[in-house]
């Protein structure tokens, strides 16, 4: 009985062999098929040569499966594998592609190597065997590569007898003519295609294309230009035009085609904006960010009833972080709209995330000057106050009388709202204020603990107070006490970002009254915190105490300069800054001294001592210009020329010289950003 199987088994085989041999023997001409291609490939073409080759290696995997199937199943039962993965979906361009057979993949074979004289004789036979427009690109490169002109009209003339409105080849006797130097001919060639051009969308996209792949961009726009006119506007092919010219650079008049777009129907705006986008992320020199923006204003100036344009605009600036742009736009807006300043409200968030509080504090005005109709008229007032409060402590030694101002105001929000919930973070700020700049901590600590207290208050809002809270205290010396309230916001929100900002400053409490194990073990585990801003100021900390500190031996040095960073948050400017002037007297080279430099360049700019301030950031980067503070110490000092002492030359100088020095610097961006900033770009 085995027997019998085996033989019936062993005919089975033969003939099946007899069947695959033709598709074993495309395998492997069909892995040369893989070679990169020749400068020379029309891009198409080559995706459907190489779509054919993996036609045929699926062909023969699925052979292969067939002759498994006539073998016994309890055969091969143990060593069964899943089945082949099914063939790949082929794109209706790729349907047309002849398979490949010998003489085709040793023609593209030759074709890729060059070898144009031997290509073109085999895609010669192939296409009179099977005319198709796959092997008639390949034998018409070929043919003008190696200067085979007349043979190559020839061709062409074949292809047009046989498809006579098909305006392409008349395009391709232009290139001919091209290619052998005979420009007037070509000139008149491709004019004769554009007179036969009709009103047919699908002729337009045929012939544009056709003068787009021989490089021929000028008539491509005439053909989209000339079909628009022919369609009565039915299609603009706007689209096309704006991806024409912009392959040609001419980003002025693609973004003249993209405007008039969304004039046509408002529902492309999406569309054209992404375009714009996807363009804009190339632009190095800010060329076409300057087009886009002065088209933009022209059109809008010239146009004050269309809305697309404002809408454009606000958009366009929002992108560019233009905040005055984007206010005027949003107000247009909202008036026409009637929004309620939706708008509004959503820019007033962006500018202060943005530290552009001057155009913030102009959006909630505008919010409250609407009145108490307004949807957003509550949330006007408490923000323009805890903006202006942002503006102020912005500054490195704020106004006393501003800071009185703010005081004054926030008492008459509170009083205003009474004890509203959603005032938490009025009652927060002003609490502030009286502790750390006015000098009344008694009543910050009063009002913080009457925010805990009132019903109604979330429980992060609660959290957030209690955090306020322990920084007063340890501003007031009560160290126990702030250091339990630490840990209670830390317990209530142990696995979110608040929870982690009341670990950290409990840590840097420890630092400060000199536990340095225990500083640095909670530093240790900050590290890895998901607020990138509690990350890197745990790995400062655990950097400052493991370089500087070691239980064996003398810790001194970076004990007294815990307690300068201490007396500096306490605002006892003067003996921190004596406290920092001894370590050097006293433990001459010491690896802390970098941080003692930058520790005084920080108090002192506090003072308003702006110009030894700057001196002394610069100092740090010429002495440790291979240390972990150089490149924030000579951003310091680039902002401090910048905003306060006015030189806006030294402060460019500063940021060039930040971004030439240190590229893989965390303040690059914002240096960049700067520096072109003050060069005028837009």
């Amino acid at each position: 009985m085995i027997g019998k199987q085996h033989t019936k088994f062993s005919t089975k085989m033969s003939r099946l062999t007899r069947h695959l041999s033709p598709v074993m023997r495309h395998l492997s001409p069909a892995t040369r098929h893989l070679s990169p291609a020749t400068p020379h490939l029309p891009p198409v073409t080559h995706h459907l040569s190489l779509v054919t080759c993996h036609l045929s290696l699926v062909t023969c995997h699925l052979s292969l499966l067939l002759l498994l199937s006539f073998l016994p199943f309890n055969l091969f039962a143990q060593d069964q594998k899943p089945p082949a993965p099914p063939a790949p979906t082929l794109l209706p361009f790729q349907q047309d592609a002849p398979k490949p057979g010998n003489e085709e993949q040793l023609a593209l074979q030759y074709y890729q190597s060059q070898d144009f004289e031997k290509a073109s004789e085999l895609f010669e036979q192939l296409y009179e065997n099977k005319p198709s427009l796959y092997y008639y690109q390949y034998l018409l490169f070929s043919l003008v590569e190696i200067k085979e002109y007349g043979k190559a009209e020839k061709l062409i003339k074949k292809c047009q007898r046989a498809e006579p409105d098909a305006l392409r080849y008349m395009v391709d006797l232009g290139y001919v003519n091209v290619r052998s130097g005979n420009s007037e001919k070509s000139k008149k060639l491709f004019e004769e295609a554009l007179k036969k051009l009709g009103p047919n969308q699908q002729q337009v996209f045929e012939l544009a294309n056709a003068y787009i792949t021989r490089g021929e961009n000028e008539y491509a726009i005439k053909a989209y230009i000339k079909g628009r006119q022919l369609m009565n506007n039915a299609y603009p092919f706007g689209f096309e035009l704006a991806a024409v010219y912009e392959r040609m650079g001419d980003f002025k008049d693609a973004t003249e085609e993209y405007l008039n777009m969304v004039d046509l129907n408002k529902s492309y705006l999406q569309t054209v904006q992404d375009r714009i986008q996807m363009t804009l992320s190339f632009d190095v020199n800010n060329e076409k960010n300057e087009i886009l923006r002065k088209t933009l204003l022209s059109r809008a100036q010239k146009n004050p009833d269309n809305t697309n344009y404002a809408e454009l605009l606000w958009w366009y600036s929002i992108q560019q972080k233009d905040f005055d742009l984007a206010f005027i736009q949003a107000k247009a807006l909202d008036r026409r709209f009637r929004e309620n300043g939706e708008k509004i409200v959503s820019l007033a968030s962006l500018a202060v995330s943005n530290e552009k509080f001057d155009v913030a504090i102009d959006c909630y005005q505008y919010l409250v000057l609407k009145g108490p109709t307004c949807t957003y008229y509550n949330l006007g007032r408490r923000e323009l106050a805890n903006t202006r409060y942002l503006k102020t402590i912005s500054e490195p030694s704020p106004p006393k009388k501003q800071l009185e101002i703010l005081e004054k105001e926030f008492t008459e929000e509170l009083a205003y709202f009474n004890d509203d919930p959603e005032n938490i973070s009025v009652v927060k700020n002003l609490a502030h204020i009286k502790a750390f700049y006015l000098g009344k901590p008694q009543e910050s600590i009063d009002l913080l603990n009457h925010a805990i207290d009132m019903a109604g208050v979330s429980a992060s809002e609660r959290a957030k107070c209690k955090i306020e809270l322990a920084d007063i205290l340890l501003f007031t010396d009560d160290v126990w006490e702030a250091t339990l309230l630490y840990q209670q916001a830390y317990q209530d929100f142990k696995f979110d970002v608040l929870g982690q900002e009341a670990k950290f400053k409990n840590a840097k409490l420890s630092f400060y009254i000199g536990e340095f194990s225990w500083a640095k073990a909670q530093a240790d585990i900050l590290k890895a915190a998901t607020s990138k801003f509690i990350s890197n100021d745990a790995i400062a900390l655990s950097l400052l105490i493991s370089e500087n500190y070691d239980p064996d031996s003398n810790t001194v040095a970076l004990g007294i300069y815990a307690r300068a960073d201490l007396l500096d948050y306490r605002n006892e400017e003067d003996q921190a800054l004596r406290a920092l002037d001894s370590i050097p007297r006293l433990f001459g080279d010491h690896p802390i001294l970098q941080k003692v430099l930058y520790k005084r360049a920080e108090i002192v700019r506090k003072q308003g001592h702006y110009a030894e301030s700057d001196s002394l950031f610069r100092q740090l980067v010429r002495e440790y210009p291979d240390e972990i503070l150089a490149d924030e110490a000579l951003m310091q000092a680039a902002v401090l020329n910048e905003k306060q002492l006015n030189n806006r030359e030294k402060a460019m100088q500063l940021y060039q010289e930040l971004l030439d020095k240190y590229p893989g610097s965390i303040y690059v961006p914002d240096a960049r950003k700067k520096y072109r900033m003050l060069r005028g770009d837009k």
